[in-house]
């Protein structure tokens, strides 16, 4: 049978404790949530604000619902473009301090846009190794030369970028590593774009709505130019759905009329944008939510530091370094049985094996209490 290769495959993974598998949820996700007919607190989401399941949220779109339907029916450049889908770009481009933006259905599809529409052969792509997989699979379908660089290492970016003499450059770089919980060095980032007349694409999709009053990590560190390209996803901190990206109006009218992704999709549903506009009111007016997550932070990394081998992370993403992929499963299944759900992170995803523990505004203290106690006692086992 013409799949029977794959067969072999997936059973080379289980036997070397890679094969990746779902757990269905039966509740709206939330800090807490129902898998199999059990509560579980939830430390797998990036629904670091709480958001995703909140009342005005969901008020939001029903009544979008309401107005607009369910579906847009078309792409954006056919039928499918609706007030809400342009009240809400004009309002992201506003609250991240950029010219203009321009909606994607996922993070995914933003990266590819942006990528493949600017860069193409005889073109560089500077790239930090630990960039999210998105970027990655968007610079080899762009075909442009494929430069990566040692983790948040600036001498091997610049020396790389010195020896370029590509016509086009672009430095990519995740703003905050997805799998390390660290910030990207954003301003040095920027002086070597300054420095070699590149532009500087930054994945914001875990700082947007935590970092920088929730306006993202550029507001964060007080950045801006006409050089940045700048991504962010909707559907982690900001609890809905779908991505932007924002940067000056030639960069988004071009991604509107040459990027794929953008062209050759049906547009999402309006309802979501009126979702998204509650979700912006309540980023802005309710700053104690960064406050109890960083709280969380805080009393996360005090609780485990001696315990525990954690990466350096000031983030709302922390990780728990093990030795090898049976260890990771093994804590990650006694941690489940013991009504607490963190994500096993093992190769090709990351290099080493890893416990990722997401945390959220929506935790209690005795829920990080819990979480803190858990752990300690299978570490010490």
């Amino acid at each position: 049978m013409p799949f029977s290769q794959f067969a072999a495959k997936l059973a080379e993974r289980t036997e070397a404790g890679l094969l990746r598998s779902r757990r269905q949820i039966d509740s709206p996700q939330g800090a807490h949530v129902v898998i199999a007919g059990r509560e579980i607190i939830n430390f797998c989401s990036n629904d670091y604000l709480g958001l995703a399941n909140h009342p005005e949220l969901v008020n939001a779109a029903q009544q979008g619902a309401a107005q607009w339907g369910v579906g847009s029916g078309a792409a954006h450049l056919l039928a499918g473009h609706f007030g809400p889908h342009q009240a809400l770009e004009d309002r992201l481009a506003a609250f991240v301090g950029m010219p203009a933006a321009l909606g994607f259905s996922t993070g995914y599809m933003a990266n590819l846009a942006v990528i493949t529409a600017l860069m193409g052969r005889g073109d560089a792509v500077f790239a930090d190794k630990l960039n999210h997989a998105s970027l990655n699979d968007a610079v080899a379908l762009s075909r442009a030369d494929f430069k990566r660089y040692p983790h948040q290492d600036m001498a091997a970016l610049e020396r790389l970028l010195a020896a370029s003499t590509a016509p086009r450059k672009l430095i990519v770089a995740d703003a905050v590593f997805s799998m390390d919980g660290d910030i990207a060095p954003v301003k040095a980032l920027l002086a070597l774009a300054e420095q070699y007349d590149a532009w500087l694409f930054l994945d914001d999709a875990h700082g947007f709505g935590v970092l920088g009053e929730g306006r993202g990590t550029l507001a964060e560190f007080g950045l801006a130019s006409k050089r940045i390209i700048y991504m962010a996803t909707l559907g982690k901190a900001a609890g809905v759905s779908g991505a932007f990206v924002a940067g000056e109006q030639v960069l988004c009218d071009w991604l509107l009329n040459t990027a794929h992704s953008y062209v050759y999709t049906t547009a999402m549903p309006p309802l979501l944008s009126c979702a998204m506009q509650a979700s912006l009111d309540l980023i802005e007016a309710e700053p104690w939510r960064r406050q109890r997550l960083a709280e969380h932070i805080a009393a996360f990394i005090a609780g485990l530091k001696d315990s525990c081998d954690l990466l350096d992370s000031n983030t709302a993403i922390q990780l728990v370094l093990l030795p090898d992929n049976d260890a990771t499963i093994r804590i990650a299944k006694a941690l489940f049985e013991r009504g607490i759900w963190v994500g096993a992170i093992r190769p090709p995803t990351v290099p080493t094996p890893r416990l990722r523990i997401t945390l959220s505004a929506a935790h209690s203290d005795d829920d990080i209490a819990a979480l803190i106690r858990e752990l300690k006692a299978l570490m010490d086992m």
